[in-house]
């Protein structure tokens, strides 16, 4: 792959959505999902409760009623023999059926031991060739993940970190690239540079510029097309614990079982 795709040379690269993980992956040493509402957030919150959180592929977008059905069907005969309890949508909670990608179910849901939570993009991103260190970054535990990835050594030309930026998906199943996972990003390559990481990529750099000069980064999220969808729909409280910056220290790294899980 050429080196101009895969940011080569830098320490510390961005890229966006499942195909900027998969060509970044392929020369990093670890990779990092940003995805602040709310994937990462509710994986956050889930293993802080010790919660280990199996991320299952659900399509988004143009899927057919069909193919939404198989997938479903796949996740739940997938969590059957992981020996986890099934997340579902957030619309589609009950008493029996109490997780989902919402961290504010996740904190009221009683405790288990494996949880698996389909996610459009973030499990995709979350499949990284397994010689790829993967963790789970998010305003919460930003901070953390910033203090794991340089104490181990990553963040160098030698040992480079991609932190993805997951984004969402338009109704045609693109991209859309969402500003709560550049300024998600931003934060957590601040932190790297402040601790000697880099150098940084043109792409890096511009996210890590694009959360230095947002003054108030809670208006910017819940301003923001993301936030404001959870607010009208009724999921106001999501974007609020999304903005709990470092209240977090623990960071969720995918282990040999496919599972994030403490670092």
């Amino acid at each position: 792959m050429c080196d101009w795709v895969v940011q080569s040379a830098n320490g510390v690269r961005l890229g966006w959505g499942p195909a900027g993980a998969d060509r970044l992956a392929v020369r990093a040493a670890c990779l990092v999902i940003v995805d602040v509402l709310s994937f990462t957030t509710a994986v956050s919150v889930a293993v802080e409760q010790g919660i280990r959180v199996l991320p299952f592929w659900l399509p988004d977008g143009p899927a057919t009623t069909a193919e939404r059905a198989a997938a479903q069907k796949a996740a739940a005969v997938y969590a059957r023999q992981s020996g986890a309890r099934l997340a579902v949508a957030r619309s589609a909670v009950t008493p029996d059926s109490p997780w989902s990608l919402s961290p504010a179910h996740l904190r009221r849901a009683p405790y288990v031991a494996r949880l698996v939570l389909p996610s459009p993009n973030s499990a995709a991103i979350a499949a990284a060739p397994p010689g790829v260190r993967v963790a789970a970054a998010c305003l919460r535990n930003i901070t953390a993940v910033g203090s794991w990835l340089t104490a181990r050594g990553y963040g160098t030309p030698a040992h480079p970190v991609a932190v993805i930026a997951a984004g969402e998906r338009w109704p045609d199943g693109s991209l859309r690239p969402a500003l709560e996972d550049l300024l998600g990003a931003g934060a957590l390559i601040s932190g790297l540079r402040a601790q000697g990481a880099g150098p940084l990529s043109a792409e890096a750099a511009a996210a890590k510029a694009a959360y230095e000069g947002t003054a108030d980064l809670a208006h910017a999220i819940a301003a923001g097309v993301s936030g404001r969808r959870l607010a009208a729909t009724g999921f106001a409280t999501d974007v609020a614990i999304a903005m709990e910056e470092d209240t977090c220290t623990v960071v969720p790294v995918r282990d040999g079982d496919g599972a994030f899980a403490p670092g």
